[in-house]
Formats: structure tokens, C-alpha cells, sequence
């Protein structure tokens, strides 16, 4: 069982709102015992939407861990079994209050793989209309559009350092420049 670690127990220390904290106990491949700490996470999908001027939209809102205002592209957490494409679709209207004619999946990413199970789903939205953002009743965000190529040099410049912002933008110009 190489690279394996096998599951002994399986203690939950705490369930939120949005996350699980399991303490496992396991078996290395050689036989003896570690501790593992897990956060089971529903996951999240993320959106690049661009219009066909070949502007992106994005969000600026406050995060409360690292206590700034960061700009992102429209992103949200699934509910537990929720189809991703579907959370997908919901968050791009009620964050920026766009409809999409194309909706493409980008694969996914794991962005905390030692200790986090969160799978967060990537999307590029094209062909946009627009109506009223429809936002949680907690959520304050601006809307910001700007030119792709700018935030593509964002990103490369560290001025954005969200990861799934990070890599669904590079993900999508792959597919936008050819």
C-alpha cells in the first residue's frame, strides 16, 4: 500500500455552517499511527465572465480572514450535492446580474490539498446579457469590468492573489487568445 494511508477513526471536533473539522487517526504504509486534521468543505465554483468587447467582470468585497478588500471573479460555495454547473449559473447572476448564451467548464482545482476537501469548479461565461444583481442578504460587492488583456497582466503582476481568480484567468485567455 505505497503512498496510501489507511483510515483507523474518525472524529468530528466541530460542524459549521460551511465547514466540518475532522480529527482521523491513520496508518502509514509502514505500519505505524498519524493524526491527520480534515476540513470537509462543500466546495465552490468560480466564473470568468466576459463580454464580447473582451471585457471581464469581477467583484470586490471584503475577506474577512485576511481582513482586505479583494478583487475576485464571481465565485460561491455549493450546497452539499448541488450540481455544479447550476451554482455556477446562480452565482454569475446574483453577483454581477449576467445571463450567459455559453457557459464552458474549465476543470477544477484543489486549493488546499494537506488538510481542506474543497473542489472549487471553473466556468467561462461568454455571450452575456445583463439584468439586476440578485445578492445574499451578508453580501456587499462592486462589480468591476475591465479589459481581459488588463487582468491577465494582473494576475501575472500579483495584483490579484486569489488562487482560483489566478488560474481561471489563465485557463480562459488559453481558450480566448487561442
Amino acid at each position: 500500500m505505497h503512498l496510501e494511508e489507511k483510515t483507523l477513526s474518525s472524529e468530528q471536533k466541530f460542524d459549521g455552517i460551511v465547514v466540518k473539522l475532522f480529527v482521523d487517526k491513520v496508518e502509514l504504509e509502514d505500519g505505524r499511527e498519524a493524526t491527520r486534521e480534515v476540513i470537509k468543505h462543500p466546495g465552490g465554483v468560480c466564473v470568468v465572465p466576459v463580454d464580447d468587447e473582451g471585457r471581464i467582470y469581477m467583484v470586490r468585497q471584503m475577506r474577512y480572514p485576511f481582513k482586505t478588500v479583494l478583487t475576485e471573479i464571481p465565485a460561491g460555495k455549493l450546497e452539499y450535492g448541488e450540481d455544479p454547473r447550476t451554482c455556477g449559473i446562480r452565482e454569475l447572476k446574483e453577483e454581477i446580474g449576467a445571463e450567459a448564451g455559453s457557459f464552458e467548464y474549465l476543470g477544477c482545482l484543489y486549493p488546499t490539498v494537506a488538510y481542506d476537501t474543497e473542489i472549487i469548479h471553473m466556468y467561462l461565461a461568454r455571450d452575456l446579457s445583463f439584468g439586476d444583481q440578485d445578492l445574499d442578504e451578508d453580501e456587499f460587492i462592486d462589480v468591476v469590468r475591465l479589459p481581459f488583456a488588463e487582468a491577465l497582466e494582473m494576475v501575472y503582476e500579483n495584483k490579484l492573489p486569489d488562487s482560483k481568480t489566478q488560474l481561471a484567468i489563465l485557463k480562459a485567455a488559453r481558450l480566448l487568445n487561442g
